[in-house]
């Protein structure tokens, strides 16, 4: 791998960690400031809305500027959202500002990947990016689950909010920190990549949609797209999903629903790393079967009261998410780089799956507002995942056999 690779995985991890354990604080927060169950999803609506509202400008901006300071920049700008939230502005607000941060670093994050390594290593650094990824939402739900713990303590005013959990959100501001600091070793991989001018014209809403249309119309492309971009719609209502089911099925708190919602994500690193060594560029649509597995899994999840059967079949959802979604983005990020540039490409895809997690969490809210049950959610997904992924199955089959 590049020199500098491995900062780039470090500052990642870092990074997620701090997110993933904010979302955990984010929903003991709403609930110790007395707001109904159903807006919990809505603070992952608001970290997702800049990748949709911002699309056309984050591509452009990650391949403007040196990406590792832009990066680090982002991280900066993380720490202020949290400040915000304690200084007493609403937290779909402050959510929001973090999730503008993070709109920016991802194009820049998966740029700087695309352009500094060679495409015979792009699978293997998908998976890397994968697996930290992964581990930053395992060890950052934990940390946020351990962080609600230090919480119970008696109220403390901080600015204006009278919470908790200050404690727990200095911890997370020192994580964000630490990743900023990190971003300095990916100087190396920076020098990789052409910089290209910030303009009017590449900033326009209609220069992004001709090159939405552009990675849509591409055959490889478009298929690993639509395919990513249903993945994360179903993969963000189910992070909220096991946290309710954990607590109505299982009996669980917050705290040990977090903790098992980390299964998922021990079972995406095993997929990941099976991904990585049983898939090369040219095979990866041959994971497709994979997202039928995920369609089975779903639904059967509900079902299940026992809490050894429920490790066993998180870990089995996790398997088959990592095994499906890791070929799927290194082939478009592959061809996003053909066909576009390493930043707008990362930007269309992040406007598109982010999209669809807002669809989809809306969706979610919306339904468990009305009083519908965890089970017919859950089958509605696997309905989804079946009619979206079946045919492209077929073609695969008619084209191998």
């Amino acid at each position: 791998m590049p020199k500098g690779f491995y900062f780039l995985i470090g500052a990642q991890f870092a990074s997620g960690l701090a997110d993933n354990a904010l979302l955990i604080l984010g929903i003991y927060f709403l609930n110790e400031q007395g707001y109904p169950g159903w807006w919990a999803p809505l603070l992952k609506f608001s970290l997702t809305l800049a990748y949709v509202l911002l699309a056309s400008v984050v591509g452009p901006l990650a391949d403007a500027f040196s990406k590792s300071r832009l990066m680090a920049c982002m991280n900066a700008l993380k720490m202020v959202g949290v400040l915000l939230l304690l200084a007493g502005v609403h937290p779909l607000f402050a959510f929001a500002l973090i999730g503008l941060a993070a709109s920016v670093y991802a194009p820049a994050k998966y740029g700087l990947a695309t352009e500094a390594v060679p495409a015979r290593l792009l699978v293997r650094a998908n998976a890397w990016i994968e697996v930290s990824m992964v581990l930053s939402v395992i060890f950052g739900i934990a940390l946020g689950g351990a962080l609600t713990g230090l919480s119970e303590v008696s109220a403390t005013r901080v600015f204006v909010v009278s919470t908790q959990t200050w404690p727990a959100m200095a911890v997370v501001i020192g994580v964000y920190l630490t990743a900023a600091m990190l971003n300095v070793g990916l100087i190396p991989m920076d020098k990789c990549g052409p910089i290209e001018p910030l303009t009017w014209h590449a900033v326009r809403i209609g220069t992004f949609w001709k090159s939405n249309q552009k990675l849509w119309r591409d055959p490889l492309g478009g298929v690993s797209l639509y395919v990513t971009t249903l993945y994360w719609g179903v993969g963000a209502v189910m992070q909220f999903a096991v946290l309710l089911w954990a607590q109505d099925s299982l009996g669980m708190t917050l705290k040990f629903g977090a903790y098992l919602q980390a299964l998922v994500a021990v079972g995406v690193i095993l997929g990941a790393y099976m991904a990585g060594r049983s898939f090369k560029l040219h095979s990866a649509r041959q994971a497709l079967p994979w997202g039928l597995w995920l369609a089975v899994l779903l639904p059967l999840m509900v079902t299940i009261s026992n809490l050894w059967l429920a490790i066993a079949l998180l870990l089995c959802v996790g398997v088959a998410g990592g095994m499906l979604l890791v070929p799927m983005n290194a082939l478009l990020q592959h061809r996003g780089m053909q066909v576009l540039s390493s930043g707008r490409s990362i930007a269309v895809q992040g406007f598109n799956e982010n999209l669809s997690v807002l669809l989809m969490l809306a969706a979610y809210s919306a339904l468990l507002a009305f009083g519908m049950s965890l089970t017919y959610i859950m089958l509605l997904l696997a309905v989804m995942l079946v009619a979206g992924i079946a045919p492209l199955c077929l073609l695969l089959w008619r084209q191998f056999r």
